[in-house]
């Protein structure tokens, strides 16, 4: 199995039993294959973050399919889809949402204890994640005590913890200063080409969505 994320069909409607539904998608097809980085880009209210909600299981569409490593994700019961959630995928988003009572290191740990995996692993695997970021020496410190890009390389690593097949990103430099953005878009590159997984990044920067393998702009023909 190639692809890692198949959408065939996918169709979003807002408000349509109301006076003035919003259709945000329609027909959508796209596909992710194993190892490959693709950018999303299209301007605000174009439907981005809600194509990547029903990529992640976050919300459904009224028509069409997803598909996550060839299986069909379509009318699973909410428990199967939190399942599939936590094993096959992994989040980042513009701000961290970093937990802020907790360290660094213990923001990566606590996924993969919801995980079923044992403390000593998970501590291992989020010390060798920090590592990989510049972040090891941080390890202890909780999300105040860091700066912005310090931040988001410990989102980074927390969507990471888990060894998703798949990463969805929405705008993940976007709350940074063009030099930190870069910076850290780099590093995270640096992690998905590192571990092999796939990714589907949100992003306004063509310049950063020129440095992907592929390119898909909403409003046009997907593939």
């Amino acid at each position: 199995m190639n692809e890692v994320l198949r959408l065939h069909g996918v169709s979003k409607t807002y408000g349509k039993d109301g006076p003035a539904p919003v259709e945000v998608l329609s027909g959508i097809d796209l596909s992710v294959a194993r190892g490959e980085v693709v950018a999303l880009v299209a301007p605000s209210g174009a439907g981005k973050s809600t194509l990547l909600h029903i990529a992640g299981l976050l919300d459904t569409p009224d028509e069409g399919q997803v598909a996550l490593n060839g299986r069909d994700m379509t009318g699973l019961p909410d428990k199967a889809r939190t399942e599939a959630r936590r094993a096959e995928l992994g989040f980042v988003y513009q701000f961290h949402h970093l937990l802020p009572e907790f360290t660094a290191a213990e923001n990566i740990i606590l996924p993969q204890l919801a995980d079923g995996v044992a403390a000593r692993a998970a501590s291992a695997r989020a010390t060798d994640l920090l590592d990989r970021v510049g972040l090891a020496h941080r390890a202890a410190h909780r999300p105040a005590e860091l700066s912005g890009g310090e931040q988001q390389r410990v989102a980074f690593c927390r969507a990471l913890a888990n060894q998703p097949a798949l990463l969805l990103a929405d705008e993940p430099t976007g709350n940074l200063d063009p030099e930190t953005s870069d910076r850290v878009f780099d590093m995270l590159m640096a992690l998905v080409r590192e571990t092999g997984l796939s990714a589907l990044i949100a992003t306004h920067n063509h310049d950063l969505a020129g440095r992907m393998d592929r390119i898909i702009t909403l409003g046009r023909p997907l593939a």
